[in-house]
């Protein structure tokens, strides 16, 4: 029998197991899940690797923006951004699409099939020009029952984009919110930090913890296209691809936060 203190121990263990496996069922059976367990369009029964779509362990795409990534990437300039409409409000410096917005792209523009990839399932499977793991069962997106948003993006949220009109750089100082100015006041200040040396920055949601950088907040991308480090808008500080259980009935899934009361709008806009 077990002491109380091995009981405990015991007991610990199996709830971090538990909670493990809680974090992996966001992915698994959910609609970035393209085996015949997941609820995505399509589905194959040739894999049960449900990760191999997106990302590998080895051989992957070294200069993509996100880790292990084994989808190839499209052409940033084949995409229509929202600053070609000239909207006046709009006063933030667009860059090239990129960034994690590349790799999500790499499916939601439609242009290629969800399964291609460069390393697939198994021995033997590499192929630096990408190849489908089942051209019988997987294709291009559809738009139903997730969305497909083709190669023009000027009538969705901007992305690759300076957060909040620009403004703030690494000189601002990690640990809190920035002592810059963002050159829109509408928007609320996002914190900074510093890991391996590198700058990241967020904007805090009502999901998480005050100043502390969770799943649940509004991440912001450390990019240098206009000339310094400074934080982006991507299609990743909304969305969090391993995160389905945001998903309520009339809400969008992936979102970091339910955007109940337009919580993921107002986190980083002041309305």
């Amino acid at each position: 029998m077990l002491s109380p203190i091995r009981s405990s121990i015991f007991l610990a263990g199996c709830s971090l197991l538990l909670a493990g496996l809680a974090v992996q069922a966001q992915v698994v059976g959910s609609q970035h899940d393209l085996t015949t367990g997941g609820t995505g369009q399509g589905g194959t029964a040739l894999t049960d690797q449900v990760c191999v779509f997106c990302h590998t362990p080895h051989g992957s795409d070294t200069t993509a923006p996100v880790p292990l990534w084994n989808k190839l990437l499209g052409d940033p300039g084949a995409y229509q951004r929202y600053s070609t409409l000239a909207t006046p409000s709009f006063d933030s410096t667009e860059a090239p699409v990129g960034s994690v917005s590349l790799a999500c792209l790499s499916c939601h523009d439609g242009t290629q099939a969800m399964d291609v990839v460069i390393n697939g399932p198994g021995s033997g499977n590499y192929n630096p020009l990408g190849a489908q793991i089942d051209p019988g069962a997987i294709g291009v997106m559809l738009g139903a029952p997730v969305p497909v948003l083709g190669t023009d993006l000027t009538n969705d949220h901007p992305i690759s984009m300076q957060y909040g009109g620009g403004g703030l750089t690494v000189a601002d100082g990690p640990g809190q919110a920035p002592a810059g100015a963002l050159g829109d006041p509408d928007f609320n200040l996002p914190f900074m930090a510093l890991i391996n040396g590198q700058p990241i920055w967020w904007v805090d949601s009502a999901a998480g913890n005050p100043g502390v950088r969770e799943r649940s907040d509004m991440l912001l991308y450390t990019r240098n296209d206009l000339g310094q480090q400074e934080p982006f808008v991507e299609c990743g500080s909304c969305h969090d691809p391993h995160n389905s259980s945001t998903q309520v009935v009339g809400q969008v899934a992936f979102l970091r936060v339910s955007n109940a009361a337009s919580a993921v709008c107002t986190a980083c806009h002041i309305k």
